[in-house]
């Protein structure tokens, strides 16, 4: 489903503008309407964040509703590194809180301004409360599909407890 979101927001919305679509993750919006959160790159290499609306009437709808550039990030927050919440903030000229629709997709998101900012900015950008193991790209944890980062833990555990319950104890 969400690969053919973002096919459709990249076609629709990043398309026209000229922008490539380097990721989005749904965020909680007011009401019925669903948000996402999207980071695009330009021809020229500027990198744009933005909050899109996303509006169902008789056709699929898409309004940028905020706008800002990777460029004056300060920092992001994380909030809480040792607990699996969807919660947190970007810190521009002002502080926006985000609620992600997981803790994954926040962390998806994190990762993904912190490649984009080693590529095309290489600032100092701040990045708080979150887990290191699940921020770097050479970690174990990596994954292409990287919404399964958390799953891929929770199995591996989850083996592990099976194997040490099967053992015999002596």
């Amino acid at each position: 489903m969400s690969s053919l979101v973002k096919e459709d927001l990249a076609k629709r919305l990043f398309g026209p503008r000229r922008l490539r679509l380097q990721e989005f993750i749904e965020v909680e919006g007011s009401g019925a309407e669903r948000c996402y959160l999207c980071a695009a790159v330009s021809k020229s290499e500027e990198v744009e964040i933005c909050m899109v609306k996303h509006f169902r009437d008789r056709e699929e709808k898409y309004e940028v509703v905020e706008k800002w550039f990777l460029k004056d990030l300060e920092m992001i927050d994380g909030k809480e590194a040792d607990t699996d919440n969807p919660y947190f903030d970007m810190h521009f000229h002002e502080v926006y809180s985000m609620e992600a629709y997981s803790c994954a997709s926040k962390y998806t998101f994190a990762r993904t301004l912190s490649n984009l900012n080693e590529t095309y900015l290489k600032k100092d950008l701040k990045i708080v409360n979150f887990d290191s193991t699940y921020l770097n790209d050479d970690s174990i944890w990596s994954s292409n599909n990287r919404d399964c980062l958390v799953l891929m833990r929770i199995c591996f555990y989850a083996s592990n407890l099976l194997c040490l319950s099967l053992c015999p104890l002596s």
